[in-house]
């Protein structure tokens, strides 16, 4: 199906492009994935391969989890003890 350059469908078309253009990237990455996975199990070393991936996945989910999970302190609250360090700074 050959079309013009800069010609649209509807948008029915351009849906089913759509998909079809994201289960091609999906088949391609998961053929890559697998080819990487068939080479990592020829290895002789992949029980410490395993155990550093595990390492690493351990410390990305700490950063995640520090990143999101944390509640950052109120605005106001801030403010205020700015507010407060620069009076006694003034003071004394």
């Amino acid at each position: 199906m050959t079309r013009e350059a800069g010609r649209h469908g509807g948008p029915e078309e351009q849906a089913v492009l759509l998909v079809a253009g994201l289960v091609d990237l999906a088949v391609s990455s998961v053929g890559t994935a697998l080819g990487t996975v068939r080479g990592l199990l020829r290895r002789s070393d992949t029980a410490e391969l395993a155990a550093a991936a595990e390492h690493d996945l351990m410390a990305r989910g700490r950063l995640v989890l520090d990143r999101y999970a944390a509640v950052p302190a109120a605005h106001l609250e801030i403010l205020a003890r700015h507010a407060m360090a620069r009076r006694a700074a003034d003071g004394a």
